[in-house]
């Protein structure tokens, strides 16, 4: 999928006793594609994928619904036994419709008011987020806010190179060769996405992703682009203009057109100036809390997926 990690993978030179550092100075001596420093994860993504993705047969000891919870910790695992990030972070949604995009653009996410989570998610979402603290995973979120925002805001306070776990196309617009990747997860599994990658799926470079989507539309995001504008010719809109801001300069679009690019270039990228301390990233052991890890890994019946877990971080 374009990406350059593809067919290597680091237990070849890497064994639970060796230190992260020095497996990053062997990489580096002999050219290996760099391991990421940071692994950002779309938390909403992450659960929401997890909870459609495993069956509602997997229950706790008293019947308790627990597929997303098991999902979300059993991916979180097989991702960064495969990535091997030296720091990982979670973002969350703290509205996942904030009111300022709606007042941008009236149709935002509309089609998911009547039902954003599902009911049998709902009671899962604080285990989840207990099930993480006890392992000693950071969660990061801001009212007001989207993880997408959470995730563009932290790129810019982090080390590099970054990969950022997250089913949401929006984010491809921080994608930067060298610095920063998104792993989008599609049927085959989690599509590598670098540079070369949207370039071959949009004909655009990455930063010019959201004036893309603003112009085709996206149904996902309830974006209505501009009436006539398919995906061929937004990519050559960009390639021409540069940027939303630039075909507004050149007055390409009439006032009803130029109007809802002005509002939604403001509304659709995602939030790269949010003021936010950045998270530790990883302990000095796992799990932080081991009491409390074992107490909910018995109580939910959870306890093989909190040690797939543990045994991912504990080898970073």
């Amino acid at each position: 999928m374009g990406s350059d990690t593809d067919d290597w993978h680091a237990p070849v030179i890497r064994s639970a006793h060796t230190p992260a550092a020095s497996v990053r100075d062997l990489m580096a001596a002999y050219h290996v594609p760099a391991l990421p420093e940071w692994l950002l994860v779309d938390g909403s993504s992450a659960i929401f994928r997890a909870f459609y993705g495993v069956p509602q047969t997997f229950r706790a000891p008293n019947g308790f619904l627990v597929n997303a919870v098991r999902g979300t910790l059993d991916r979180l695992a097989n991702v960064i036994t495969e990535r091997k990030p030296h720091f990982v972070a979670l973002t969350t949604d703290e509205d996942w419709r904030p009111d300022w995009r709606v007042e941008l653009i009236p149709g935002y996410k509309a089609h998911r008011v009547a039902e954003p989570v599902p009911p049998l998610l709902i009671p899962q979402m604080p285990v989840i987020m207990e099930a993480l603290d006890a392992v000693g995973l950071d969660a990061v979120g801001l009212d007001d806010y989207e993880a997408e925002d959470i995730i563009a805001s932290l790129v810019d306070k982090v080390e590099k190179p970054i990969e950022i776990w997250s089913g949401d196309r929006d984010l491809f617009s921080l994608v930067r060769d060298g610095e920063v990747k998104v792993l989008y997860p599609e049927k085959a599994g989690l599509a590598v996405i670098d540079e070369a990658e949207v370039q071959r799926r949009y004909g655009v470079p990455g930063r010019a992703y959201s004036d893309f989507a603003i112009l085709r539309g996206d149904p996902s995001d309830g974006l209505p682009g501009i009436a006539g504008v398919g995906p061929k010719k937004a990519a050559d809109l960009v390639k021409r203009y540069g940027s939303i801001q630039g075909m507004l300069d050149a007055s390409i679009f009439r006032d009803a057109d130029a109007e809802y690019l002005e509002r939604a270039q403001r509304a659709v990228p995602p939030v790269r100036t949010l003021k936010l301390k950045v998270p530790r990233g990883r302990r000095d052991h796992y799990p932080e809390h081991p009491d409390k890890v074992a107490e909910l890994g018995k109580r939910y019946g959870v306890t093989s997926s909190f040690d797939r877990l543990v045994t991912a971080l504990t080898k970073l």
